[in-house]
């Protein structure tokens, strides 16, 4: 059963997204644990995507991947509380670098909260590709 987030979370996962809308990274940090786990959507880890785990990891992740898209935006955003979850959706968009191509997409993020700050978050990509 979801419901709506308390005040507290509330004012987390707004501050959270308006940073990462700006593509603030040390706005990102400053809202997630030292020790945060990041399952990113894409990546080489097989069957999770890219693992990273520290603020310093993600840190070089969001780096990389502002060398491969530029213009993010995330619109439609809602989230809300699930047991002992966070779960977001979103849809994203932005320009590939490499080719200038447009990305469109939805996503979903299950995150888990500790002391305030974001522990943990597992982000999945919805993509719609030619053919």
């Amino acid at each position: 059963m979801s419901v709506p987030l308390g005040p507290g979370l509330q004012g987390l996962f707004r501050r959270f997204g308006k940073a990462f809308d700006a593509a603030d990274v040390e706005g990102i940090l400053a809202w997630v644990t030292p020790e945060v786990r990041w399952i990113m959507a894409r990546g080489p880890d097989a069957p999770h995507g890219r693992i990273v785990e520290s603020r310093e990891a993600l840190r070089a992740a969001l780096a990389e991947r502002a060398q491969e898209l530029d213009g993010v935006r995330f619109s439609d955003a809602q989230v809300f509380a699930a047991g002992e979850f966070v779960v977001g959706t979103f849809r994203m968009t932005a320009i590939r670098r490499s080719d200038g191509a447009a990305v469109d997409l939805r996503g979903c993020d299950i995150d888990t909260v500790r002391e305030g700050l974001i522990a943990s978050k597992d982000s999945y990509w919805k993509q719609v590709t030619a053919g």
